[in-house]
């Protein structure tokens, strides 16, 4: 396991494993980690992000593997948004999963879209020469703009400090993890999965879902970051999986 700045509640019951999206940190699962009730909770910022150390090679699969030590052998369901979810069905197969959620992840892409990507992850990360202007970069690239509080601990989490200069913590070579595959993952899960979205989730349509999955579930009144904003919601689709 890679050196993970990783957060944990004590509970009764199976673990529930969360794992943030591309450019956020654990901090944006305080809500339901807070709506789980009497439920054991373990929530990494993911390698090259947050606290956490960045990877040689950002893959899905290598992801994954860097944090595959904090699944519960005894048992863990795990809940993974938008990159965190394909991530989240990369470990299924994993002894002691019991279940994965994926919310908002985004299953099709074009050949435009995966060139974007890759030319963010060519990119030096961006400096300032204040906080609060590194706050709202991260803010914007992890898509918690006008739904996390600028001076909540979801978002000074994300920036780091460096030479008296301030920049998002967020290892841009991430980004070129590539296209994720979300069929054959499905395919090859060997435990229940819902996939899940807000309902004005741009980037992911309710019809994309149900082709892949025909439990698929909306989220009503819910955008890419459902769980921040309405975390009992997210917390209802782990409750079957006790």
């Amino acid at each position: 396991m890679t050196d993970l700045r990783v957060r944990r509640g004590d509970g009764e019951t199976h673990t529930v494993l969360l794992l943030h999206g591309l450019g956020a940190t654990s901090d944006v699962w305080d809500g339901v980690a807070a709506a789980l009730g009497d439920r054991a909770w373990v929530a990494p910022d993911l390698p090259g992000h947050g606290g956490s150390a960045p990877l040689p090679e950002y893959t899905f699969a290598a992801v994954a593997d860097a944090i595959a030590d904090l699944v519960d052998p005894a048992g863990t369901v795990v809940v993974g948004h938008s990159f965190g979810g394909v991530v989240g069905l990369h470990l299924a197969s994993r002894p002691g999963v019991r279940a994965v959620v994926g919310l908002g992840i985004k299953v099709a892409w074009t050949s435009d879209e995966l060139a974007r990507a890759a030319a963010l992850a060519a990119r030096e990360p961006a400096r300032f020469g204040t906080r609060a202007e590194a706050v709202a970069r991260h803010l914007r690239v992890a898509g918690l703009d006008g739904v996390a509080d600028p001076d909540g601990p979801a978002a000074v989490a994300g920036v780091v400090e460096e030479d008296g200069r301030w920049r998002p913590a967020l290892d841009p070579r991430a980004f070129r993890v590539g296209e994720p595959g979300v069929a054959a993952l499905l395919a090859a899960a060997p435990v229940p999965v819902v996939l899940a979205r807000g309902e004005h989730d741009a980037l992911v349509s309710s019809e994309q879902l149900l082709a892949l999955a025909p439990n698929a579930v909306d989220l009503r009144g819910l955008g890419h970051n459902a769980h921040v904003e309405d975390p009992a919601a997210v917390a209802a689709l782990i409750a079957p999986y006790r």
